[in-house]
C-alpha cells in the first residue's frame, strides 16, 4: 500500500507540474498575442501607408476645445516628409474660442510647410469655420452649413428660483465686479457691460481674422459676420468658401499645388493614450471596438461644460 501511495503522490506532483507549465505557457502566449495585436494596431500605419508619400486626411469633429492630441498630430504632419498635402475634414458646430484659436494657429503653422485644404462635411460653424479659414482652400457640399461668425457667453442665473424656495446665498468679495456675472444673484451695475466689452473684443478679433484670410472688403465681411449661417452654394457667393464639392474638389486644388493625384489619401487618427497590454484600450482593439467615437453622453457633456467664451452654432433642439 505504501509503495502505491508513494507512486500516486509522485504522479500527482508530476501532473501538477505539467498543468502549471501549460498554464504559464498559455498566459505567455496570450500576452504575446495581445502585444502583437496592440503593436500592429499602433505601428502598422507608421511602417505602412504613412511611411510612403501620401495626402494626409485629418478629421476635426464634435465640439471644439483645447485638443492637444489634434494639435500634436497637425505638428507631426508638418514635420513628416511623406506627407505631401493635407485635407482637414471638418464636421463641427464650433466650441470654445480659445480651442479654435489654438487649432487655427496649428493649422497656419502646418500650412507654412504643406498645402492644406479644408473639406466641410455637414457643418463648419463658428470656431470650426475659424479653423477652416486657417487653410488656403475651403470646399463644402452644396447643402453644407457654413458660417456663424460670432462669439457668445452663456451662464445660468438662479436668483429668482432661490427667492421662490427661500434660499439666500451670501457672497463677500473684494470688488463689485469680482466673479460677475454670478449665478445666485442679480448682476450688479456694470457686470453685463463688462462681459459685452469682452465679447465684442473677441468678436472683432474673429471678424478681422476671417476678413484677412478670405480677402473680404469691409462691406463683404459686414454682410456675413452677423452670426448668419449659409449653405455651401451661398457660401461660395459670399466668398466664405472657394468651391462646392468634397474630397475630389480638395484633391484638384492640391494637384494645382504640385501634389500628385496618384498619391493615396491616408487618414491620420489621434494617438490613443499609452496603456498596458491588458488595458481596456488593448482589449477593445482586440475585440474590434472603436474607441475613437464619442458616445452621445460624452458629446452632451462636452456641450454642457464648455468653459469661457464660446463660438458655437446652436442648431434647433
Amino acid at each position: 500500500m505504501s509503495e502505491h501511495l508513494a507512486d500516486d503522490i509522485i504522479d500527482r506532483r508530476r501532473l501538477r507540474r505539467k498543468l502549471t507549465f501549460w498554464r504559464v505557457a498559455a498566459v505567455f502566449v496570450l500576452l504575446v498575442g495581445l502585444f502583437a495585436i496592440a503593436f500592429v494596431s499602433v505601428s502598422s500605419d507608421e511602417f505602412g501607408a504613412k511611411s510612403r508619400p501620401h495626402v494626409a486626411k485629418i478629421r476635426i469633429g464634435g465640439t471644439i476645445g483645447m485638443d492637444e492630441n489634434l494639435i500634436d498630430m497637425l505638428d507631426k504632419a508638418g514635420e513628416t516628409d511623406a506627407v505631401k498635402g493635407v485635407i482637414l475634414s471638418i464636421n463641427s458646430p464650433g466650441g470654445t474660442t480659445t480651442g479654435g484659436e489654438a487649432i487655427y494657429d496649428a493649422v497656419r503653422k502646418l500650412a507654412d510647410k504643406k498645402p492644406v485644404a479644408a473639406e466641410v462635411e455637414t457643418l463648419a460653424a463658428s470656431a470650426a469655420y475659424m479653423i477652416a479659414a486657417a487653410t488656403d482652400h475651403i470646399v463644402a457640399r452644396k447643402t453644407s452649413i457654413v458660417g456663424s461668425i460670432g462669439v457668445l457667453i452663456q451662464y445660468p442665473n438662479f436668483a429668482e428660483l432661490l427667492d421662490n424656495v427661500g434660499i439666500d446665498v451670501q457672497t463677500i468679495k473684494s470688488t463689485p465686479l469680482k466673479a460677475e456675472p454670478g449665478m445666485f444673484d442679480t448682476p450688479p451695475p456694470g457686470a453685463e457691460a463688462m462681459m459685452r466689452r469682452m465679447i465684442l473684443d473677441s468678436y472683432a478679433w474673429f471678424k478681422d481674422l476671417v476678413q484677412e484670410r478670405r480677402g473680404l472688403t469691409d462691406t463683404e465681411i459686414a454682410a456675413v459676420a452677423d452670426g448668419s449661417v449659409f449653405t455651401g452654394r451661398q457660401a461660395v457667393k459670399n466668398k466664405l468658401i472657394d468651391a462646392v464639392g468634397g474630397e475630389e474638389a480638395a484633391r484638384e486644388w492640391l494637384a494645382g499645388k504640385g501634389v500628385s493625384e496618384e498619391l493615396k489619401v491616408v487618414e491620420w487618427k489621434k494617438e490613443e493614450p499609452t496603456a498596458g497590454l491588458l488595458s481596456s484600450v488593448a482589449v477593445a482593439r482586440w475585440l474590434g471596438v472603436d474607441l475613437s467615437q464619442n458616445t452621445a453622453l460624452e458629446a452632451l457633456q462636452q456641450r454642457l461644460f464648455l468653459d469661457g467664451l464660446i463660438s458655437v452654432w446652436h442648431g434647433a433642439g
